[in-house]
């Protein structure tokens, strides 16, 4: 297994479509993504905490609740200082992502349910990453646990749709677990009490929620 947390990193190149510094690296042969928090554009509606704790705390509901979409990820010193580093994962391919994540496929419809529960305002589709017909993996969850509603997402075919029993047992950890210390290091505490309001929210509607006429629902470009 690649040395995440110790081993050293070498950067290799930039990863130049992205809007804050994302960098490609190695450790010990094996690739990996690095974002330091010094190259983080500041963001108006994120005046607290920085964009590298979203991504790990989206790792820890991703982890915690066995949904299996962002690959492993730590928050560690690098050569520009602490930032994310998460292990690369490289998408399939041979799979039409747009037609994929449009479908109503159950790795699809899981993803849907853990941007609902973290908020993720930047869900396109070049953050879908599909690996075979029994994963998917999701980049770039920096842009979540907003304490307002935020979500943007290509992945609406749910909506107003009912939850599973399952799906309602989800909900019903993630409540839980954003209550412990691992994220009260990482958000503050009127974002995690937003989280829980949310995540309550759902239980009562009992449904995929619907898109806002208050924000855009899909985020631009949706690619």
């Amino acid at each position: 297994m690649i040395k995440l947390r110790d081993g050293e990193i070498t950067i290799i190149g930039r990863i130049t479509d992205a809007s804050n510094a994302t960098l490609l690296g190695e450790i010990g042969g094996s690739r990996v993504v690095y974002k330091p928090i010094a190259g983080e554009r500041p963001l108006w509606d994120f005046s607290d905490g920085n964009l590298a704790q979203r991504e790990y705390a989206s790792f820890l509901v991703s982890e915690k609740l066995g949904f299996d979409i962002v690959p492993r990820t730590i928050l560690r010193e690098g050569p520009y200082g602490v930032g994310m580093v998460q292990e690369w994962c490289e998408p399939n391919p041979e799979v039409d992502v747009v037609e994929f994540s449009q479908s109503d496929s159950p790795l699809i419809r899981r993803m849907a349910l853990f941007d609902i529960l973290i908020n993720n305002g930047d869900r396109k589709f070049g953050h879908i990453l599909p690996i075979d017909v029994t994963q998917v993996r999701g980049c770039d969850h920096g842009v979540t646990f907003n304490v307002e509603n935020r979500l943007r997402t290509v992945l609406w075919q749910w909506a107003g749709e009912k939850f599973t029993e399952i799906e309602i047992d989800l909900i019903q950890q993630f409540i839980k677990e954003i209550r412990s210390s691992d994220f009260a290091e990482l958000l503050t505490e009127h974002e995690i009490l937003a989280a829980i309001d949310r995540a309550e929210e759902f239980l009562r509607s009992e449904v995929f929620p619907h898109p806002s006429d208050e924000w855009p629902a899909i985020p631009w470009p949706p690619f």
